[in-house]
């Protein structure tokens, strides 16, 4: 049973659709993220689940109850926004205590929980200190602390690591996935960077232009992308797009031309296509081949190489198709090289012209 039911749910503001029929079910104690590029609706998604945003149409049900006219303190959700949102004059344990004091809890029970909440994000030494003496990770922690001590069913989470440097994103990635693992709810985290996405969730949904283009594991989606949207946003660097045409095909191969220069048979299969349809061919730079002797070799020059110390970006260009294609960190080519490129026709990917998957 999920623990969230999304069903047939869109929203507008104004003439403006952000938010089209979508239908969706979130499980009991998952951590889930929305993803997808600046304006696909994923924020207001969000708030939406939150009470937030209104409803135009469709529903929203917690533990089977609808929630579509309850007000967001009686939804039993927390949300942790993108900027902090801290009291700047209160201390650690006054801003982690202000919901409970709020509620008038006993004095005993709010100072066992801001404890017990300080410990889980390793905050114990900070409680006396205000924001300002605090790092932005820091900061981020308080944040949390301010929903973890409501014990809500449900954690919602807007690009709250967005506003730091890139060292206190990978750490505040690493604390929050153990977040999960020590409280008893449902995370949903919302973000535009695909990493992030991978990294934490257990289940990843894609959001393009309002609508859930797919969901499902982080690995199903890198390896079985259901259309070329999300072939080409999940990944980094971003699946190699090659326009190309259909030879030949059956029962278990297509056959598809590679710049005029050669073809080559990939074993993915679409009953809705025919020899001549236009298609793209998708492949990730961390499957093709460099400098090896391959039945689908081509050559190519290197303008662009990106050292990243474990591994190296080529980018180069074959009949005017920008590609790029991962090698060793320890690869000795330089730009202006000639290097040979071949394909591993299982790790292609065939999507029509509508850009939806073959399989």
């Amino acid at each position: 049973m999920p623990q969230i039911a999304i069903r047939n749910l869109n929203k507008s503001f104004g003439a403006i659709q952000i938010i089209k029929d979508i239908s969706l079910d979130i499980k009991d104690q998952s951590f889930s993220v929305f993803v997808g590029p600046s304006g696909c609706g994923k924020s207001t998604l969000l708030r939406m689940i939150a009470g937030l945003e209104n409803i135009d149409s469709g529903t929203i049900s917690i533990d089977d109850q609808l929630v579509n006219e309850l007000e967001p303190k009686e939804r039993n959700v927390a949300m942790v926004f993108q900027s902090y949102a801290l009291y700047p004059h209160m201390s650690v344990f006054e801003n982690i205590a202000f919901g409970l004091k709020l509620e008038k809890r006993p004095k005993d029970e709010i100072e066992f929980r801001v404890h017990e909440t300080a410990k889980i994000l390793q905050m114990e030494e900070y409680l006396k200190r205000k924001p300002k003496q605090l790092s932005g990770g820091q900061r981020q922690r308080v944040a949390i602390g301010r929903a973890i001590i409501k014990k809500p069913k449900v954690f919602l989470f807007d690009e709250p690591l967005s506003n730091l440097d890139a060292a206190l994103r990978v750490q505040m990635r690493v604390e929050l996935a153990k977040l999960n693992q020590q409280v008893d709810a449902t995370m949903i985290y919302v973000t535009h960077d695909q990493t992030e996405a991978m990294t934490m969730a257990d289940e990843v949904i894609v959001l393009d232009n309002g609508r859930v283009s797919q969901a499902g594991e982080p690995m199903d989606l890198y390896n079985k992308p259901e259309n070329v949207f999300v072939g080409s946003f999940i990944g980094s660097p971003k699946m190699n797009l090659i326009e190309s045409k259909i030879i030949s095909q059956n029962s278990k191969f297509t056959e598809v031309d590679l710049f005029g220069v050669i073809t080559i048979k990939i074993p993915k299969i679409s009953s809705r296509s025919n020899p001549g349809d236009k298609v793209t061919i998708g492949i990730r730079p961390e499957h093709l081949i460099i400098n090896q002797n391959t039945p689908t070799n081509w050559v190519g020059r290197v303008f662009v190489v990106e050292k990243l110390g474990s591994s190296s970006f080529l980018y180069f260009e074959k009949e005017g198709e920008p590609l790029v294609v991962q090698s060793d960190g320890e690869s000795d080519i330089k730009v202006g090289d000639s290097i040979k490129v071949g394909f591993q026709p299982e790790r292609c990917h065939i999507f029509s012209s509508n850009g939806k998957s073959f399989y």
